[in-house]
């Protein structure tokens, strides 16, 4: 500070360089600890998002981030698109696929949590000969949906159901499906196409 610099001026420059320095060596020191405050190295992070999870009966290797939602996964990475997205909240059910057997709305479930399970699609329904589940050819003996976007959805919702209860009653099985959602408010019909894959399931089991 030479003898013709104002005091208050330098004073003042000299505290904001001091403010910015710090602010820009904290950011920095939060940056760089972050992945250690979550107990990994940020090679390690990146690595973990290449995961291996059972779809349909096969093993699919998918590059996954960490918040992503299966439902994503199975849209947009797998190709799945037989899984639909309606609400996006878990509201509506047209996301629902079987996680071991038991249905879930795929749209709140995170990718990361369903290894070493096994997820099953609308896509993986049919059998290998394209014979048809009994719960979808029951939908295609009744007609059972309107414009069919929740479709798969109630589908994958009852032939969980029916896995519990193989020979329910029609309120039972109303009460089943009661977490999906129709827009086009063809319930009736719905419930009855479900109830005729139900029959199909036992004359199968029957068999």
């Amino acid at each position: 500070m030479t003898d013709d610099t104002p005091k208050g001026e330098s004073r003042r420059n000299f505290i904001k360089g001091v403010i910015a320095g710090g602010v820009a060596v904290s950011s920095a020191s939060y940056l760089f600890r972050a992945p250690a405050l979550l107990g990994q190295s940020p090679a390690v992070g990146a690595g973990e998002r290449l995961i291996t999870i059972n779809v349909n009966g096969q093993q699919r290797r998918v590059d996954v981030m960490k918040q992503e939602t299966l439902a994503s996964t199975l849209r947009y990475k797998l190709g799945l698109t037989g899984t639909k997205l309606g609400c996006d909240r878990a509201e509506c059910g047209s996301c629902t696929v079987l996680i071991d057997d038991i249905p879930h709305y795929s749209c709140s479930v995170l990718t990361h949590t369903v290894r070493e399970r096994k997820v099953l699609t609308i896509e993986g329904l049919a059998s290998s000969d394209g014979t048809l589940h009994p719960v979808q050819q029951g939908v295609m003996d009744e007609q059972g949906f309107q414009c069919a976007f929740c479709m798969s959805g109630f589908i994958m919702a009852a032939v969980g159901y029916l896995k519990t209860n193989p020979q329910p009653t029609r309120a039972e099985l109303a009460h089943g499906l009661s977490g999906n959602l129709c827009r086009c408010q063809d319930y009736d019909k719905i419930l009855t196409a479900m109830m005729r894959g139900a029959e199909n399931m036992r004359k199968t089991t029957r068999a």
